[in-house]
This record gives structure tokens, C-alpha cells and sequence, in this order.
């Protein structure tokens, strides 16, 4: 009895998440008058792909698309990166000052600058309508930076002896040792940074005055508001402006790339980390 009713509990709260998805999906391949006269659906009566044509022949939607894939990739590759060689020198007790800058980190999750202050300093330093603006105010991320330090402390010290045994330097024990030993972790930490660079929806509006610079999320902020022709440029030679099933589309598109990347990093999450290192 206790499982079936897991099975209906369970399987009831995944319909509720998976219904609106079908329906955002679905309504991205309706004509604009059965998305009026149908409140919800999860199969268009008459299927079609305009929309999508639409999207892809705008200049504005693609550059909107490519802007956030690249910010996405960029910034994911550096911040893991600062955030791994920061964590790996902060997980040795003999570093010198590793007390005053441990808790100079914990100091910055208890006690932020705030909207303002951050603003001025990303003004100061020349990053209005930057990219950058994007990226660099939240390079490290402090509370994944304890969590990477604390999975460091954990690794077998003996490993990192024999490598240095061997004539490993310390960058040598870090990319030939604590690196292959960490491809869960990196997996994990990465999809949390490009999700949350994707996702990222304040600082573009912060920082981004330029709409020729505008990422995915705002674009998809200015099509779900009443002015939406408005905010992919001029439609004077279009004769076609799903106002509706754009919404859906825009949607569909800002949320497939993480559902698609997502499955092939889940198999890291349950691997060992220490699988096929250290045998007993």
C-alpha cells in the first residue's frame, strides 16, 4: 500500500510539472486563433512550424540566442575554472593566509554589497555593455567554492604523495591527479554555473542598455509584454507576427538547450569519485 500510494503521489506531482511544459510546447506549433479560443491543449489541431520559421528568420531572435549561448560558454568555462583553482590551494592547512581568506569568503555569503554598489563598480570599471558585466561580477560563487574545497580535503592525501614522489609539482598533482579524480564535481558545478548564466535575467537588465546586446531572457521578458512587436525591431516588411505562439516559441527555445544538456551530465552525479584511483 505504502508504494502505491508513492507511485500516485509521485507520479501526480510529475504531471503537474510535466502538463505546462507539454502545453508551452504544444502551443508553440498552434496557429495564433486556436491558442485565442483554446485555454489549454496538449496537441495542436492544425500543426504548424511558422512560428519557428519566424524565429529563425529574425535577425534579432538569433542574435538574442547566439549572445546567451556564447555568454553561456564562456562564462561557465571561467568560472569553473576560478573557482576549482581557487578551491584547490584553500583546501591545504599549510597554506599561508588560507584562515583570512576562508573567511574573507564566508564573509561575502553572510553579508552582501547589494544592487547598487555592484552597479557602480561594474560602471567604474568601463563594463556597461559589456558582455563581461555578465560574467565577472559572479565569477566565483562562494558557496560552491566551500562545497569544491571541502570535496578537495577529501581526496586521499597518499594519491597526491605519490605524484609528487614522481617529480609532480603542485599545478603537476592538480591537472594530473585532483582534476581527473574531480569529473563528477566539475560535471555538477558546471551545469550549475551555466544554468544559472542562462537563467540570468537581472544583470543583463542591469548592465545592458544596448538592445542589439540583449540576451534570451530579456528578449523573452520584452516578447511576453504588450509591446512585443516593438522589441524585436522593425516589421515593416513582415507580413507575418505571431504575437501568441511566439511567446511559446521563445520559451520552448530558452529551455531546450538546459533539458538537453542536462541527461548526459546526471550520470556524473552518481559516479565514485574515487573509482578506479585507490583500491583496498
Amino acid at each position: 500500500m505504502f508504494d502505491t500510494l508513492n507511485v500516485i503521489l509521485l507520479g501526480g506531482l510529475a504531471l503537474i510539472t510535466v502538463l505546462p511544459l507539454f502545453y508551452v510546447l504544444a502551443g508553440s506549433f498552434a496557429t495564433e486563433g486556436e491558442i485565442s479560443a483554446r485555454p489549454f491543449f496538449l496537441w495542436p489541431e492544425n500543426f504548424v512550424t511558422s512560428t519557428y520559421a519566424f524565429v529563425f528568420a529574425n535577425d534579432t531572435l538569433l542574435r538574442a540566442v547566439l549572445t546567451t549561448i556564447v555568454v553561456t560558454a564562456v562564462g561557465t568555462v571561467l568560472q569553473v575554472t576560478l573557482t576549482f583553482t581557487m578551491a584547490y590551494p584553500l583546501a591545504k592547512r599549510y597554506l599561508p593566509g588560507r584562515t583570512l581568506m576562508l573567511n574573507l569568503v564566508i564573509f561575502t555569503l553572510v553579508f552582501g554589497g547589494g544592487i547598487v554598489p555592484t552597479y557602480l563598480v561594474v560602471r567604474d570599471l568601463g563594463l556597461l555593455d559589456s558582455y563581461w558585466a555578465l560574467i565577472l561580477p559572479l565569477a566565483i560563487n562562494p558557496f560552491y567554492l566551500i562545497i569544491v574545497k571541502s570535496f578537495f580535503q577529501e581526496l586521499p592525501q597518499a594519491l597526491e604523495e605519490a605524484a609528487r614522489i614522481d617529480g609532480c609539482n603542485e599545478i603537476g598533482v592538480f591537472f594530473k591527479i585532483v582534476l581527473p579524480l574531480s569529473k563528477p564535481i566539475i560535471a555538477t558545478f558546471s551545469l550549475f554555473y551555466a544554468v544559472a548564466i542562462w537563467n540570468d535575467y537581472m544583470s543583463p537588465l542591469l548592465y545592458i542598455n544596448d538592445n542589439q546586446k540583449w540576451t534570451l531572457q530579456v528578449l523573452v521578458r520584452q516578447l511576453t509584454s504588450p509591446d512585443a512587436a516593438n522589441a524585436i525591431g522593425s516589421l515593416d516588411s513582415v507580413a507575418f507576427f505571431p504575437a501568441e505562439g511566439l511567446k511559446f516559441a521563445v520559451v520552448v527555445i530558452a529551455t531546450l538547450p538546459i533539458l538537453c544538456f542536462y541527461p548526459f551530465l546526471q550520470k556524473h552525479f552518481s559516479k565514485g569519485v574515487l573509482i578506479g584511483s585507490v583500491k583496498e
